[in-house]
């Protein structure tokens, strides 16, 4: 640490003394001026003479009560200015005891704001030349006289350009320190974004193969005695769902490792290109599933492709849990002017159709995707039984940041 930023440090631990060393400072230095005066007013030498008791008390007067400058800086300038006033009216020669005053007034106008320091700036300056010019020997257009005026001035506009300084660099602190709020609040926003992702897409792959693997395991179980083919043939499936899940898992897990790679996958993006893929997987665990698409070969942003996607996965997964053996299930795909359209529909039983909404996070997961994309969302239990996913997500990305959600 530097010796200046040193005295600073202590100035700001102990701002009495060093007041009170700046009153001594001030004091010296009008004691020193005034043993001094002009020879002649039109040359520039110059004559020692000694000054009067009066203006040695004012003098002392006006530096002890800068002492208290900090704490009261209109009492003390109102002091130091009645001082500086008898002084003009009574000292002949006169004492430079307005320096005083002058220090009074930049603490007034350094801690206060510019209206009050043009007020106070003003009557000072005012009451104090005034004073000097239509008191004691002097013209009233003599040097010293107008010397009051201009240090005053000074005095002033010195402690107003502090102030306006002090608050210019309080507000870039300020500002720094919002911004370091926000930089952290903002960091803690994505981290949860993130693992609400992350969750949601662990959810979405665990769900739908657990399921196929719980249904080919429960037919392999039920078959196995009496005919085995069929039960190879379901426990197949179950290895082929087993594998798909652990793909996805590891796709998912891996990108966690890529997020130092700028060109590494931002999402395990799988898309309605692969729907007939989907919907065989389900077909082949005994779910009956008709198809309709009319969305026109439209190309969809990968978030919105995948978010379809996800969304018709999570309803067929809730079908095969929920809606009973015999259920048969609907899924259309349809472009509708500037979105897409996403309806899953499925004619339960009845007895297992309201846990389409239990204490899962399915339909939960599906709601945060079409909010992230500014799309709608409607789930319920249809007339005369089954269940209703509806989906419509705009085809052109509108996320509230501008960003893609994927």
């Amino acid at each position: 640490m530097s010796t200046l930023a040193r005295a600073r440090c202590r100035a700001k631990a102990h701002p009495l003394a060093m007041d009170a060393v700046l009153a001594a400072a001030v004091l010296i230095c009008m004691v020193a001026g005034s043993f001094v005066e002009p020879r002649h007013r039109d040359s520039v030498s110059w004559a020692l003479r000694t000054p009067d008791s009066l203006s040695l008390v004012l003098m002392a007067l006006g530096a002890a009560a800068l002492v208290f400058r900090r704490r009261a800086p209109m009492t003390v300038l109102a002091l130091t200015g009645t001082v500086s006033v008898v002084e003009s009216v009574t000292g002949d020669p006169r004492a430079p005891v307005a320096m005083s005053a002058v220090v009074a007034l930049y603490t007034v106008a350094s801690t206060t704001d510019r209206p009050t320091t043009w007020r106070v700036g003003l009557l000072t300056m005012t009451v104090l030349t005034g004073a000097a010019m239509s008191a004691g020997s002097l013209p009233w257009y003599a040097q010293e006289n107008l010397a009051i005026f201009a240090w005053t001035g000074i005095g002033a506009t010195a402690g107003d350009a502090v102030r306006s300084r002090r608050a210019f660099v309080q507000a870039i602190r300020e500002r720094a320190e919002r911004a370091e709020r926000t930089r952290e609040e903002e960091a803690r926003r994505r981290v949860a974004e993130e693992r609400l992702r992350i969750a949601r897409d662990l959810h979405d792959v665990v769900a739908h193969h657990i399921a196929l693997v719980n249904v080919q395991a429960g037919v392999a179980a039920h078959v196995m005695d009496k005919r085995p083919d069929q039960a190879k043939e379901a426990l197949a499936h179950v290895r082929e769902a087993s594998r798909s899940a652990l793909n996805e898992l590891r796709a998912t897990v891996g990108l966690l490792r890529q997020s130092g790679d700028p060109e590494a996958p931002t999402e395990p993006a799988p898309g309605l290109d692969r729907l007939d893929e989907l919907t065989g997987t389900f077909r082949s665990a005994g779910l009956h599933i008709e198809v309709a698409r009319a969305d026109q070969g439209t190309t969809l942003p990968a978030a919105v492709d995948l978010a379809a996607y996800r969304i018709i996965q999570e309803a067929l997964t809730n079908v095969q849990k929920h809606a009973g053996p015999r259920a048969k299930a609907e899924v259309s795909v349809v472009r509708v002017g500037p979105n897409i359209e996403i309806t899953v529909l499925d004619d339960g039983s009845g007895e297992n159709e309201t846990q389409h909404s239990g204490g899962g996070h399915g339909l939960l997961g599906m709601r945060e995707r079409v909010s992230a994309l500014r799309g709608t969302l409607t789930t319920g239990p249809r007339y005369g039984g089954g269940f209703r996913v509806h989906a419509i997500l705009p085809v052109k990305n509108r996320t509230p940041t501008g960003e893609d959600p994927a």
